[in-house]
């Protein structure tokens, strides 16, 4: 679905102009997202399997939530509308924390350049996972699994494929933040 996004430079400052999705994709324009990990009290986060026709990393897996903001949208009422559409969770804003930011430049193809500036945050998860409702567009699947496990799972070749892509500092930043949400 295409919808109208502002454009920011490569720190997430907003620049005054807005344009289409898929013309900031095509032309490489920077643009703005969220990124929303929900995490339990037993140390597990959860992720999501993106569907198989999606253009940037399909059947890959995830952070829990993630979606551009709306142009004139901020970045924590696009985490609550996301985290809403796609697994049918409704958070509070006061819930949401925010820990940091993720700048990604990727060129998947010659008409498909994907700039963003995401910005991270974690919440607790107070659903089951069975309660969750995915949107068949964007998720095939969500599951449950243990930092310490999903470190693992980072660490072995062979399996890193299965995952988006991020850099180990953007890992350590959200495991570490989540962590210490669990030992406070």
């Amino acid at each position: 679905m295409d919808e109208l996004i502002a454009i920011v430079d490569q720190e997430g400052n907003l620049t005054g102009a807005s344009i289409m999705k898929f013309d900031a994709h095509r032309l490489g324009v920077w643009h703005s997202c969220i990124h929303v990990w929900l995490y339990t009290d037993d140390g597990e986060v959860l992720i999501q399997k993106r569907v198989a026709d999606k253009d940037t990393f399909p059947d890959k897996w995830d952070v829990s939530v993630a979606g551009h903001i709306g142009a004139g949208e901020s970045a924590l009422d696009a985490a609550q509308r996301e985290l809403s559409e796609e697994l049918g969770v409704e958070i509070a804003l006061k819930q949401l924390q925010e820990i940091g930011s993720y700048a990604s430049d990727i060129q998947h193809s010659e008409i498909l350049i994907d700039r963003e500036f995401h910005y991270i945050y974690i919440a607790k998860l107070h659903k089951k996972v069975e309660e969750i409702v995915l949107q068949s567009e964007e998720v095939s699947e969500v599951k449950l699994i243990s930092i310490s496990d999903f470190k693992q799972e980072l660490l072995a070749k062979n399996k890193l494929d299965k995952f988006v892509p991020y850099t180990s500092a953007y890992y350590k930043m959200v495991f570490e933040t989540i962590e210490e949400q669990l030992f406070m």
